[in-house]
């Protein structure tokens, strides 16, 4: 068998239980959670009759381990149940509202990377420099700034004052791409922001290592150019540990954008799951949490199986 497909079987044996894992946890987590969803549900004039029946209905008057069980075999069949507060099927919805959050996250990490990638090694290779200087305080600056109180300024300069862009609402793509532009433009902004700064200073600190090598020192030696020394020989190399963070970054942000929705008023999926968190509507809440588990693993593992396309050292034996 290749080095490089034992590899990938490590990796994906090694999700199997990861999944598992989290599923236990996320799913005796919301137990611990003081409250009784189904009087949240029926209100405080409800009777014990009524309670009872209620608890029997979503199978909460049963041991934690066969709800455990018997809900881990209908998250196996795709089937997350059904919202206590609205009736609704959680995992139609949670697919819906992870779509919005999506395209928010997935356009800032991709525009991020775009931007921070020629950034880096443009600095690396100026260090030192006026330039060097003044790009690499910006990117501490925005690193250091939380995501909701950047998106407040961006909305309250670009929304309320200038007017260019909706202060509040959401239109899909699907219905008029130039209200929708104007809807996401500002959370895609403040998103790009903050994530050029992370991927900025990494992809900084790695071209540099990588400039003082002996074979970039050769090259320049030769009379190659700035830019093929860059593109050619420095950027293959130190874009590894980049691509690294940006699946890192991308996990962490389709699960933990619920403040910047907040401020847009962005129904995504971190949004729905601070709604159903305040509601006590604990299948919404598994399912929120065990699908952004899912996406956080899923999204790792492709980096780790795409990892040795940049750095063929993965998958020596």
């Amino acid at each position: 068998m290749s080095p490089l497909l034992t590899y990938i079987l490590k990796r994906l044996l090694w999700t199997l239980p990861t999944l598992l894992l989290v599923s236990l946890v996320v799913f005796l987590l919301l137990r611990q959670i003081p409250g009784d969803p189904a009087q949240l549900l029926l209100g405080d004039d409800a009777t014990p009759t009524e309670l009872a029946e209620t608890r029997a209905d979503y199978k909460l008057d049963q041991p934690v381990a066969r709800q455990f069980i018997a809900w881990l075999d209908r998250a196996g069949h795709a089937d997350l149940g059904n919202s206590i507060s609205t009736g609704e099927a959680v995992a139609p919805l949670v697919l819906e509202r992870f779509q919005v959050s999506a395209t928010i996250v997935l356009t800032a990490v991709a525009l991020a990377f775009l931007i921070s990638v020629p950034l880096g090694l443009l600095c690396a290779w100026k260090r030192g420099s006026i330039l060097d200087t003044s790009i690499s305080a910006l990117a501490s600056l925005l690193m250091s700034v939380p995501t909701f109180w950047l998106g407040l300024l961006l909305l309250l300069l670009f929304g309320v004052r200038l007017g260019w862009f909706s202060v509040v609402g959401y239109v899909p793509l699907s219905d008029d791409w130039r209200s929708a532009f104007r809807s996401l433009a500002l959370p895609i902004a403040t998103l790009t922001l903050i994530e050029v700064g992370v991927l900025f200073r990494l992809m900084r600190a790695t071209a540099i290592e990588i400039v003082e090598l002996e074979y970039v020192l050769g090259a320049r030696a030769k009379g190659l150019g700035d830019c093929r020394v860059l593109f050619l020989h420095v950027l293959p190399n130190a874009i590894a540990p980049t691509f690294t963070m940006v699946g890192l970054v991308l996990s962490n942000l389709l699960g933990g954008v619920a403040a910047l929705e907040t401020v847009f008023t962005i129904p995504g999926l971190g949004r729905l799951l601070v709604d159903s968190i305040f509601a006590r509507d604990y299948p919404v809440v598994q399912g929120c949490l065990l699908f952004t588990a899912c996406v956080y693993v899923i999204v790792n593992l492709l980096v780790d199986l795409c990892y040795p396309l940049f750095d063929r050292r993965v998958s020596a034996p």
